[in-house]
């Protein structure tokens, strides 16, 4: 293995590339080596940016992963700085091969596979925390809800019941001025149901106003609900205000803690996990380590017998063919296009285009096309089979690696994954991101070393060794699963020693607000 202080200093990752990244901040003037010899650089190119590797004519289709990333758009020399000025998104021709590389998966045998310690419920799903959940079926009954949680918590009365992980109130912005039959009801009320039925939760409130058009009701109508869950439903206006439901929240709470509290741990196969993964604040690190280890995490879980979701649509946005290639069936394919095709009317609809999608923090960090950005991510999806393309927060139902449509933005990305099912998600970042939900822990993998090095207290995890050359990808992944197998059995990630997750349900709102 090199050590850091012989490895190169550009990555190369494919033959065909006529960009490298660079591993630190170059001057113009430095002569680095390169596969076809010594490089001297003509322009400053900062850490984590791409550099010419040869000449590059403008219009002329520019490779990094072997693949496309986009076009120049004007006449580029080697050893140049390539990115916002001089190389640009365009559309090209994919060919899009259905299938032809899937493959049964190889899974362990029950007797060797890896356990956890989770909370198994009276439907057979298994939990990694055991949280009890206030849910708002509109945004006015946010307020009540947070005193109903914050009154509790500063009680201090959960510490007499140590199977109970914490509450949490989950609120939003929305429930009403919303048409009652419409697709924005329809992914916010399955979105709620998907949180109403999660095995990480012990015991539910559900808090209405009372004239919201998501009625409880109707939020309720045709859904099962586990045996073993006290569940409790109330609307302000019924109690006679916010602060008899609050004082009757609490009560009812309380009533319900030493029915939460039954729940125990017992050991449980890595099958009964659903993985589900997010990158946010990536960085042209990205590609290269967290996710690629990430993914290899995923194809150890999925040996496992297990099952984990990919989202984040618009991020995948020019990888598709790869995707198509993987699928276990012609549907399979035709459903991950078909999503494709909607985000591409929905973005022309609201005058954006998708390569809007590489933020300032992607830009600053060496990413320039959504082209570059989608290769990097969807590398967190490791190399299996593409069992099943889902709507966003559709239960997932298979086993295997899943692709679920969610936006790009993270919390409703990781919202709509949860309201599917993941019972642990991971989350990448190259520039920082400090995210964290409930009731659902969320690792953090930084891509990088110097920033797991400034953002310590909210990484869980350093992928940077696999770019300082001191770590491969198959060892983070490594690391990354057995993270996971913890994490699963109860210890606590950096987000939720912080006390993330009272911001971050955040529920797709899709149509007219009237």
């Amino acid at each position: 293995m090199p050590t850091a202080q012989n490895v190169p200093t550009l990555i190369q990752l494919d033959p065909r590339d006529s960009v490298g990244l660079t591993r630190q901040h170059l001057p113009r003037g430095a002569v680095i080596s390169t596969a076809a010899g010594e490089l001297t650089l003509v322009s400053e190119v900062p850490r984590s940016h791409k550099v010419a590797l040869r000449p590059i004519a403008r219009g002329e289709e520019v490779r990094r992963y072997g693949q496309i990333i986009g076009f120049a758009a004007a006449d580029i020399r080697a050893g140049e700085h390539v990115h916002l000025h001089n190389l640009e998104y365009q559309e090209f021709d994919r060919e899009y091969e259905y299938c032809v590389d899937a493959r049964p998966e190889e899974v362990l045998p029950a007797s060797e596979r890896a356990t956890f310690r989770g909370y198994v419920r009276s439907d057979g799903r298994v939990g990694t925390r055991n949280y009890i959940g206030v849910l708002t079926t509109v945004n006015c009954s946010a307020t009540a809800a947070k005193r109903i949680v914050g009154q509790i918590r500063q009680s201090g009365v959960l510490e007499e019941y140590p199977n109970i992980d914490g509450i949490v109130a989950l609120t939003h912005g929305t429930g009403c001025g919303m048409a009652q039959v419409s697709q924005g009801m329809e992914i916010l009320r399955r979105t709620m149901r998907g949180y109403l039925g999660h095995p990480n939760f012990g015991g539910f409130l559900v808090l209405g106003l009372g004239c919201e058009d998501n009625q409880i009701s109707m939020l309720t109508r045709d859904v099962s609900l586990r045996a073993d869950l006290p569940i409790a439903y109330s609307t302000i206006q019924e109690l006679g205000g916010t602060a008899k439901t609050v004082q009757a929240g609490v009560a009812v709470l309380q009533g319900m803690f030493e029915q939460v509290n039954r729940a125990q741990r017992v050991t449980v196969p890595a099958s009964e996990l659903i993985l589900g993964t997010n990158c946010g604040g990536s960085d042209a690190f990205s590609g290269i380590t967290a996710n690629p280890a990430l993914g290899n995490a995923v194809d150890r879980l999925v040996r496992q017998g297990g099952a984990a979701i990919v989202g984040e649509t618009p991020e995948i946005y020019g990888t598709e063919h790869m995707l198509v290639r993987r699928a276990a069936s012609e549907s399979v394919a035709t459903k991950l296009l078909e999503r494709i095709e909607w985000w591409r009317r929905y973005t022309e609809m609201n005058d954006g285009t998708m390569d809007n999608n590489p933020s300032p923090g992607n830009k600053d960090g060496g990413l320039t096309t959504i082209l570059e950005k989608s290769l990097g991510a969807v590398a967190k999806g490791g190399t299996t089979t593409l069992r099943e393309v889902l709507e966003y927060a559709e239960p997932v139902t298979s086993k295997g690696f899943i692709f679920m449509d969610t936006p790009g933005f993270d919390p409703v990305s990781v919202t709509g994954i949860i309201a599917g099912g993941a019972n642990l998600v991971c989350f990448t970042t190259g520039r920082g991101s400090a995210f964290g939900c409930a009731p659902v822990p969320s690792l953090k993998l930084a891509t990088n070393s110097e920033l797991y090095a400034r953002m310590t207290d909210d990484m869980d995890i350093n992928c940077g060794g696999i770019a300082d050359g001191t770590a491969t990808v198959s060892e983070i992944g490594e690391q990354i699963f057995n993270e996971i197998l913890r994490v699963a059995s109860g210890t606590q990630t950096k987000s939720e020693e912080f006390g993330y997750g009272d911001e971050e349900f955040v529920p797709w709102l899709l149509g007219t607000v009237m």
